[in-house]
């Protein structure tokens, strides 16, 4: 039972550290989220305690008169003590209202003044997350899915769309939640401050597959984000085997197509995520299956199975017609 009884403590520590967690300092914004938070929880606790004192007394001063039935005379200590509780009471709100509003006009402030600001794009659709980096050069324009880079110390202009219903945009070691709501264009600044693997989740249920919305973070150096962004330019590598150039030639004149795009290939549709670097993604159908050969598979061959209601549907791939499909698939690094 004594375990029984930590398990809840337990649980909320697991919140404070990890890939998604809400007590990290790694950004700017959530840093000073983090600041915030502690200002409100020291101030409740100090109130808290006080309360229980004042309990505590007034269960003492009820035994008191209890045991001694004469009547007493008014005490002017305790409306002198009220007077200091109604003073520290309107300091104390007054105090929060403050620190919230001096931290919303931090975090509205986090883009310095002549440094390099980094576009970026994020639709959300049920269940997947579209993202678009936008360079003064169309060319080097970059569309993924379901990950976001950033480099480390750089302001992210994050501006952000609903393809269907609300959605939430939450990063939670970066930034707090922001609502996105269909027809309207909003935004969110990020400012990473340290160096790792993060996960992002959409924080408003949005249909049965809400828990399958996770978006894979990766802050890394500026160096690291260049190359990163360089391999991401380049157009999809082409066929190499017999066996690729079968699935090569599937996915660029069938189902496939119509769909997904992939660079510098036939296939050029904007419906669902673009194709063509999909092995170097950690996961596969937005945080449902790790990149996996064996995921890769279960995920064409049924995507119904894996995440029912999604707008991928069965296409009812033969056997050689599915290895094909996947050894193709399997060059797009």
């Amino acid at each position: 039972m004594r375990r029984l009884a930590l398990l809840p403590g337990l649980l909320a520590l697991g919140g404070c550290e990890g890939v998604q967690a809400i007590g990290p300092r790694d950004g700017a914004e959530s840093a000073a989220i983090s600041d915030l938070f502690t200002i409100f929880l020291v101030v409740a606790l100090i109130f808290y305690a006080a309360v229980l004192a004042f309990l505590v007394a007034a269960y003492w001063r009820r035994r008191d008169v209890a045991s001694d039935p004469e009547p007493r005379p008014e005490n002017p200590g305790l409306n002198k003590a009220l007077l200091v509780w109604i003073g520290a009471v309107i300091l104390g709100l007054t105090g929060l209202t403050l620190a919230s509003y001096f931290t919303d006009r931090t975090i509205a402030g986090s883009v310095p003044r002549g440094k390099p600001v980094l576009s970026v794009e994020i639709v959300a659709n049920q269940w997947w997350w579209d993202i678009r980096y936008h360079f003064p050069d169309p060319s080097a324009n970059v569309r993924t899915a379901n990950e976001l880079h950033l480099p480390v110390g750089v302001p992210a202009m994050v501006y952000l769309k609903s393809n269907d219903v609300i959605h939430s945009f939450w990063i939670p070691n970066l930034a707090g939640k922001q609502d996105l709501i269909p027809g309207k264009l909003l935004d969110a600044v990020l400012v990473p401050r340290k160096v790792g693997q993060y996960r992002g989740q959409c924080a408003e249920y949005c249909g049965v597959q809400h828990a399958h919305m996770a978006l894979d973070v990766t802050v890394e150096s500026p160096g690291d984000f260049a190359r990163w962004l360089a391999t991401q330019q380049r157009p999809a590598p082409p066929p190499v085997t017999p066996l690729q150039q079968a699935g090569f030639n599937y996915v660029t004149t069938r189902e496939c197509s119509s769909c997904h795009a992939i660079a510098g290939t036939p296939a050029s549709g904007q419906v669902g995520p673009d194709l063509t670097h999909l092995i170097s993604r950690r996961s596969l159908a937005a945080g449902t299956y790790p990149m996996t050969r064996g995921h890769l598979y279960a995920w064409i061959a049924d995507p119904q199975s894996a995440k029912p209601g999604n707008n991928m549907p069965v296409v009812g791939l033969d056997a050689n017609e599915l290895h094909a499909v996947v050894a193709y698939l399997e060059t797009l690094k």
